[in-house]
């Protein structure tokens, strides 16, 4: 589902350091694995890349089939179709409800309007916030607000799902349901990657690729 075939990534060509250094790693169809390491190791960099958010330097990063690195400005969109993105950055949009803040990545796409409703009804139930359907995001605590941002991820029904640091500055009980919701999907299928500095997540995880400086440490095979 998704391959790095010795993938390096510079920034700029003054940069001392690469964000990425001859990174080769397999991540199966339906598999759950985390990326693991300390702030600045290039757990952003690389979920970036899957997204086409980031291009290599050098080296190919293979996605659902698809080279990213060749993929036209024009064939992103239909590459994140298969992705559901929860990003650090990505904020839920306050001055809109709940679920029309889950409904939007279909209404950006053209699905009927009664369609994406229900759709995104079904994406906060499985995240258990459908009581909250027509909250406002500042009326919900932050593991709440995570936990809509993963609603908003899936309701694409993407193949993969990743997941940035999906309980940074959240509590053990808000991080623990943030973590189930995404679990829940891995066990129907989705392929899941997630970064994270927890280590009470990771002593419980299947696999872990671990990275520093730039460079697998682990786990990559």
């Amino acid at each position: 589902m998704i391959e790095f075939q010795s993938v390096s990534k510079k920034y700029s060509d003054s940069a001392d350091t690469l964000a990425l250094s001859d990174v080769s790693l397999n991540i199966a169809k339906g598999e759950l694995v985390y990326l693991a390491g300390p702030s600045g190791a290039g757990k952003s960099t690389l979920m970036k890349m899957v997204a086409a958010i980031e291009r290599p330097t050098s080296g190919r990063v293979i996605v659902n089939g698809q080279d990213v690195g060749r993929i036209r400005k024009a064939g992103i969109p239909f590459l994140r179709r298969n992705l559901g993105l929860i990003f650090q950055n990505q904020r839920l949009l306050n001055d809109r409800h709940l679920l029309s803040n889950v409904m939007l990545p279909l209404i950006v796409t053209g699905a009927p309007r009664a369609q994406a409703e229900q759709r995104a009804r079904a994406a906060l139930d499985k995240v258990g916030l459908l009581d909250r359907a027509l909250a406002l995001p500042m009326e919900l605590s932050g593991g709440e607000q995570q936990r809509v941002a993963i609603a908003r991820a899936i309701v694409n029904r993407p193949q993969i799902i990743l997941a940035d640091e999906p309980t940074a500055n959240l509590d053990r009980a808000a991080a623990d349901k943030v973590i189930d919701a995404l679990h829940a999907f891995h066990a129907v299928g989705v392929t899941c990657v997630i970064s994270t500095h927890d280590d009470q997540i990771l002593d419980s995880a299947a696999r872990v690729i671990r990275l520093e400086h730039g460079h697998v440490t682990g786990g990559g095979a």
